[in-house]
This record gives C-alpha cells, sequence and structure tokens, in this order.
C-alpha cells in the first residue's frame, strides 16, 4: 500500500463516522395541499394521487418518504450540515441515520438561501462523532480530495477520490423538484464522484478535514461535480451563534435582469443591469417602502447599472454583489433613469422575513 493510498485511507476513517443519510418524509395531507391547482383538473386526478400515496414507500410512523440527502456532524452535541435545497420544504419532516444505523428527528436550525447552506439539530445526549471544519484559501488545482455521501439516496456512506479540478467556479442548478433554479458561485469544482443523494455530504482533505459541501453534479457530463467552500458555512454558524439566525444585507428592490431580449421589450437603450420592477402581484411593490432603497430615492423602472464601481449583468448579478456586503455598509449604485445617470448612496439594513 503506497503512502498516498494510508493518506485517503485515514481521511475516509476520519470522516466516514460522522457522515448521516437525511430522510424526508411527508403527511398524505401536505403532499396534496403543495400540489398546484393545475393537477387537480386534469382527469382522475384525485385517483391517480391516492393510488401513489397508498404505493409510496412510508416511514415506521406513516409519512410519505418524498427524498433524501446527505449531511455530516460537525459538533459532538448534534449540529449537522447540509444543503439547503435538501431541507428545503418547510412542511416536510426529517429524520438522519447515522454510520452506527441509528435514527433522529432533526428540526432545521436555519437555512441559507444564497450559498445553499443549512445547519440541522439532533435533539440527543450527544457524544456524536464530528469532522473538523478545514479552509479553502490554501486549496491547489490537482489536490487530493475525497467525497462522502449517500449515493442515489440509496448507497450509505459511499466513497469516492479525485482532485481539485477548478476553483471560483458558478453555476446555475436545480433547487427543489419542482424546478427552480439558484445562483451559486465560487465553488470547487472536482472529479470526485458526486451522485444526486450526495448532497450535503462532505468534501475531505487528506488531513481529514471538510473543505465543502458537495452540492451538484453536471448532468450529461462526466467526472464534474461541485462543492461550497466550508468558509461558507463557517460564516453561517457564527451569524446563528452570535444572533441565532443567518443574518442577510438588504436592499430592497425587486428587478429583472436586463438582456438584449428585455431591452427590446422595455425600450430601453440598454442591455445590461437591474430593471426596478414588481412582480405583478396584487400589493406588490418593485421598491419596499421604508427599505434602504426606498430612503434613497430609487423608483420603479430605475435600471440599477453599477454597485460599487462594478457593472451588473446576468453573470454578475446585485444579488451577487449585496453578498459580499455586511450589514451596515455603505454602498454607492449607478442609476439609469429616463435617459441620464445618476448615483445614489444608502446603508445595507438587514433583512428580516415575515
Amino acid at each position: 500500500m503506497t503512502e498516498h493510498e494510508k493518506k485517503i485511507i485515514s481521511a475516509v476513517d476520519a470522516a466516514l463516522p460522522a457522515v448521516v443519510s437525511i430522510s424526508i418524509t411527508k403527511e398524505a395531507n401536505d403532499i396534496a395541499r403543495d400540489l398546484p391547482l393545475e393537477f387537480f383538473r386534469l382527469p382522475h386526478s384525485e385517483e391517480f394521487l391516492q393510488y401513489e400515496i397508498d404505493h409510496a414507500p412510508k416511514d415506521d410512523q406513516g409519512r410519505i418518504k418524498v427524498g433524501g440527502g446527505s449531511g455530516f456532524f460537525i459538533s459532538a452535541d448534534g449540529l449537522i450540515l447540509t444543503n439547503r435545497h435538501v431541507v428545503t420544504d418547510v412542511h416536510a419532516k426529517y429524520s438522519v441515520v447515522t454510520d452506527g444505523e441509528k435514527k433522529f428527528d432533526a428540526v432545521v436550525q436555519a437555512r441559507d438561501p444564497i450559498n445553499d447552506v443549512a445547519i440541522l439539530k439532533i435533539v440527543s445526549n450527544g457524544g456524536f462523532p464530528f469532522i473538523k471544519l478545514g479552509e479553502t484559501k490554501d486549496l491547489k488545482l490537482g489536490q487530493t480530495v475525497v467525497a462522502v455521501g449517500n449515493a442515489l439516496g440509496e448507497f450509505q456512506n459511499t466513497v469516492s477520490t479525485g482532485v481539485v479540478s477548478g476553483l471560483s467556479r458558478f453555476i446555475q442548478a436545480g433547487s427543489d423538484m419542482m424546478g427552480h433554479q439558484e445562483r451559486l458561485r465560487g465553488l470547487i469544482q472536482t472529479d470526485a464522484a458526486i451522485n444526486p443523494g450526495n448532497s450535503g455530504g462532505p468534501l475531505v482533505n487528506l488531513n481529514g478535514e471538510v473543505i465543502g459541501i458537495n452540492v451538484a453534479v453536471v448532468f450529461g457530463a462526466q467526472n464534474i461535480g461541485f462543492a461550497i467552500p466550508i468558509e461558507r458555512a463557517k460564516k453561517d454558524l457564527e451569524e446563528i451563534q452570535k444572533f441565532g439566525r443567518i443574518r442577510r444585507p438588504y436592499l430592497g428592490v425587486r428587478y429583472m435582469l436586463l438582456n438584449k431580449f428585455l431591452k427590446d421589450r422595455f425600450k430601453l437603450p440598454i442591455d445590461y443591469g437591474a430593471l426596478v420592477i414588481n412582480e405583478g402581484a396584487p400589493g406588490d411593490f418593485a421598491v419596499i417602502p421604508n427599505s434602504p432603497a426606498a430612503k434613497a430615492g430609487l423608483k420603479e423602472f430605475d435600471v440599477i447599472t453599477g454597485c460599487e464601481g462594478k457593472e451588473i449583468s446576468e453573470k454578475e448579478t446585485l444579488e451577487d454583489m449585496l453578498s459580499s456586503h455586511e450589514i451596515g455598509d455603505e454602498i454607492e449604485l449607478k442609476i439609469y433613469r429616463e435617459g441620464n445617470e445618476k448615483t445614489a448612496s444608502l446603508k445595507l439594513a438587514e433583512f428580516m422575513q415575515v
């Protein structure tokens, strides 16, 4: 056995006991409630739904199994990291199965929709094996990494090895079963096999430290997977410990990213930037009242073309730029309004969900 193989085995031995499988279940009534109204307009929709419910796999409490993923302990008292898209359904119940085949109910403590990170907690006496959090600042192309997870939702504690294939990657990935997309930036690319069900599992270095959270695979390609740098999760953990929640800077506008098609549709002279516009729902606002944007004088149909000297585009959105700032930061926006360009200065506030 080579020294390199010994290091891989040592890293697996350090990580494997801390990796868990996450099971997602729902009550039949919740499944029916979450279906779109168009489904019930189809012929025999209720009979079809009942048949699917009757024949679906269920847990020991009769709840229907609707999905699964992976996660890993980061503390002995039962704190778990995974992807937000694994636990995105607020009506679902979540449980975890440990490496020792023990099952526990888990509670979602926080969901980070920007970085696709979620934090779960098991109510237990503790004593769980956990992985040490590493860092990515010195990560090099070609460096050996190990991915661990619940491959295909079926093969628990699957291990795959590979190298770091790329850094600071940008992708758009499906975030749920309804086909919604999320934008993820700054990802680690690896050729270690990451399969459906691996989402939320750790990407580990040869020191047995987790450096990333496995998040996505490119279908139709070979050996292209992605992981979220562990620093994103560290920041979320710090927010939880300090404030009891994940805080995010807030501007207070709804917008559409301009392209050539929307430029023509709205008869604008530019094809880049964020067009401030409401979503058409009753009572919807393009500029949220009393928000930083409103206080700075932004109006509907303004185009925010730049933020802190950077041009806003489909590749680098306004949301991307705001994510690099903190609550309380003062920023300068470049605005196009009715043929004129101007600047607006404002202080970012905290986004509060209601």
